[in-house]
């Protein structure tokens, strides 16, 4: 019993130590040379693409950090006032701040919910939403977990 009380003790510390000294080096982020960087929302170098055709005229996407085919990947979503975005999901869940404007958004079975700058709001993978655009332009800061996708949702009546 006591060689198993002291092996136990051993253990301990051997976690103990792993946990304080080892881990933190597993856990940092190799950053390489990769540089800061800072994006501006209403800048002339911010390069805008257009959104998929379900999308409302005048809708836009920039691509702020990373790859969009790939996981985790930051965009700005623009769109005017008064646009409506159609009901629609994504394979990825969404964090997202409203950098510009202020936006209606819905959730299915869920309650409207108005963004005004500086709101934060997460949205669930694969959840239909909609959204509007009440006071514009508005800039979504989004930034997705998988690749960055959208699908139309058509609501069967």
């Amino acid at each position: 019993m006591k060689a198993e009380n002291e092996f136990m003790t051993s253990l301990k510390v051997a976690i103990v130590f792993f946990l304080f000294i080892a881990a933190p080096g597993l856990m940092a982020q190799d950053t390489g040379n990769e540089n800061a960087i800072v994006k501006v929302h209403d800048r002339k170098d911010i390069e805008w693409s257009p959104c998929p055709d379900f999308m409302p005229q005048g809708c836009n996407i920039a691509v702020l950090h990373g790859d969009p085919s790939k996981k985790n990947s930051d965009i700005f979503f623009r769109i005017p006032e008064n646009a409506m975005v159609p009901n629609h999901t994504h394979t990825s869940a969404e964090r997202m701040v409203l950098v510009s404007g202020e936006m209606q958004v819905t959730y299915e079975g869920e309650d409207t919910q108005t963004l005004k700058v500086g709101n934060y709001a997460y949205g669930p993978p694969n959840k239909a939403h909609t959204a509007k655009c009440i006071q514009g332009p508005c800039i979504l800061f989004i930034a997705f977990e998988e690749p960055v996708d959208a699908f139309p949702v058509v609501v069967k009546n």
